[in-house]
Parts: structure tokens; C-alpha cells; sequence
């Protein structure tokens, strides 16, 4: 990737911010760029700093969390950027997610998980967004749906992949070859992908984050899939304010929201004031047996599913709310 220095670009030529919260993340985005180009002067009153680059024939703002995770942070920040570049239609935000298997979605570590529209849900469901009451807890705001062309893209590229495989093992290597650096986003050996019963905890989570020490006749014995590449899923994405490693607070909010395919920290913060797609890579089964092997793969693959996403939004089509 080099620097493209042949036009200046101005604010109004990008209307696409891709958001991410963290470092790993946005440098697996970064280096998916066709080119980056030179920076634009930011305001002294937006603290956000940005990568400006060429994605799948968008020009696209790179822009990312000062450190701080959870939906307050990346609203600051998409507002900052809002404000700096007036232009700006939507938000792609990309990163990990923790997954959300179950009998009618075979989620597994690696996959990638879209947001979109499911029954009353617009993509994104803020799970503690409400009002509590004596008895329980009922929820008063839903977050918007993507843009409708970006939608529209999405489905676009679900069909093709009915009849080919999807490009993100393809995007990833591309992205790995020449850089050595990046060799820890290869994706990891499908023995390390192991999903326990729900009510199995983890053993001595602090001494063996591996799982070494857990009980492996416990583990869920799934059918091999005809290949070990990512699959992505489309529909709803859980998004809060704590990190969730609880099967059974995992398992209300299915009881209570329906079939949720992921859960994060972020897209709350930014789905409720500028039209947002989410796009998280599955690191984990949002559960006691966290730990960070799959976490780099996740991010790679949630940034090749976001640039393969732009490959079928036609570069004229400004998205509508």
C-alpha cells in the first residue's frame, strides 16, 4: 500500500467513515486500503486523528477510539468527525464481536456476523436501553437500520455467495502477503475454535486462560463444514455497555430480544445519530471460556467482509437514511 498523492482530495469527497475501537482492528482495516491519501488539516477543536484511503473505489476516513471501549467513547467520536467533515452519510463500523451460536445459526470463531433488519429491529438492538418498572424491564427506543442502499449491498453480496465462496480468506491473505508483521492475522488452526455446553464454566480462568485445565467431554460436538474459511451471517447484533461473558445473561438476552447472532460494546453509541452498518468478526463465544486466540483473525476478516461489502455499493450511489 503507498500513499496516493496524485489528487488532493477535498472534505465533500468522502461521505463513508469506517470506526474502529481497537488498535488491531483498525490496522487490519488500514492495510486493506488500496491507497492511503494524504491528510486533510482536522479542526483544533476535533481531538480525533484519521487515515484517509481508497477502499474497494470509495474513498473512505479511517477514524478510531482514543483507548476508551463502549458506546459513550464512540459516540464522541463519530461525532467529532461528523462535525469535521459535514459530508459524511453513513458510519461502517468494523471490528470483533462475541458470537452467538445456536441450533438455527452454526456461528462459529473466525465468522463474521452483518448487521441487519429482523422482524421490529432495525440490524442493532441496545440491550440496556429502557426503563425499568417494578416487575421487570421494558425497552423504549430501537436504533435505525443501515442505509437502504448499503442494505441493499449486503443482500447483494449474500446472493453471490449462494453460488460462490465469499472473498474474505482471499482479502486476508492478500492483505498478509509482503508483511510479515501481519503474519498473527492468519487465521488460527480450527482446533483452537472449541464452544463448551452453556452451563460449563471455565476453570481457573486466571492461571489457564486456555482452557487447559476444562473438562473437554463437555465440549459441543459440532459437524464439520465442508470448509475451515469464514461464513458470514446477517441479522442482529446485541450492543451494550459491558462485556459479556456470562452464557446465561447471553441466554436472556436471546429470551428476551429473540435470535441474536452477536453481542458488542460500541454500535449502540453510534447507530442512534448517523445511519450505521456493523460488521463484527467472531473472537469469542461471549462467555467464561473467552481468551484471545481468534481476536486478530476476527478483526481481518470483519475489515475483508467491510471491503468486499464496498465492492458491490456502486461508487455513484450516495446512500439514503
Amino acid at each position: 500500500m503507498q500513499t496516493d498523492r496524485r489528487t488532493q482530495r477535498s472534505y465533500d469527497d468522502y461521505t463513508i467513515v469506517v470506526v474502529c475501537a481497537l488498535e488491531f482492528e483498525m490496522s487490519a482495516m488500514r492495510y486493506m486500503l488500496k491507497h492511503e491519501h494524504s491528510p486533510l488539516p482536522i479542526p483544533s477543536e476535533d481531538p480525533n486523528l484519521y487515515i484517509f484511503g481508497e477502499l474497494s473505489n470509495h474513498n473512505v476516513i479511517l477514524a478510531f477510539l482514543p483507548g476508551n471501549l463502549g458506546k459513550g467513547s464512540a459516540a464522541t467520536v463519530v461525532a467529532d468527525t461528523c462535525r469535521s467533515f459535514p459530508s459524511i452519510s453513513w458510519i461502517l463500523l468494523v471490528g470483533i464481536g462475541g458470537g452467538v451460536p445456536s441450533s438455527k445459526n452454526d456461528i462459529r470463531l473466525g465468522d463474521v456476523v452483518v448487521s441487519m433488519p429482523d422482524g421490529e429491529y432495525g440490524g442493532v438492538v441496545q440491550y440496556d436501553l429502557g426503563r425499568k418498572f417494578e416487575g421487570g424491564f421494558k425497552r423504549t427506543g430501537f436504533l435505525s437500520a443501515p442505509p437502504a442502499r448499503v442494505r441493499n449491498a449486503a443482500t447483494l453480496m449474500r446472493s453471490s455467495h449462494r453460488a460462490r465462496p465469499n472473498k474474505v480468506d482471499e482479502i486476508v491473505t492478500a492483505m498478509i502477503e509482503g508483511r510479515p508483521s501481519l503474519s498473527n492475522y492468519r487465521r488460527p488452526s480450527p482446533e483452537l475454535d472449541i464452544c463448551f455446553h452453556p452451563n460449563y464454566l471455565h476453570v481457573s480462568p486466571r492461571s489457564l486462560p486456555s482452557c487447559g485445565a476444562c473438562d473437554k467431554t463437555r465440549v459441543i460436538r459440532r459437524a464439520a463444514r465442508e470448509s475451515d474459511g469464514c461464513m458470514i451471517h446477517y441479522g442482529l447484533i446485541a450492543s451494550g455497555d459491558q462485556v459479556i461473558r456470562s452464557t446465561a445473561l447471553k441466554a436472556a438476552l436471546v429470551q428476551d430480544i429473540g435470535e441474536i447472532l452477536c453481542v458488542e460494546m460500541e454500535a449502540a453509541g453510534i447507530a442512534t445519530s448517523i445511519p450505521c452498518m456493523v460488521i463484527r468478526g467472531i473472537a469469542d463465544y461471549a462467555d467464561s471460556h473467552k481468551n484471545d486466540y481468534w481476536q486478530h483473525y476476527a478483526a481481518a476478516a470483519a475489515a475483508g467482509c467491510a471491503k468486499e461489502l464496498l465492492g458491490n455499493l456502486p461508487v455513484e450511489n450516495l446512500p439514503d437514511a
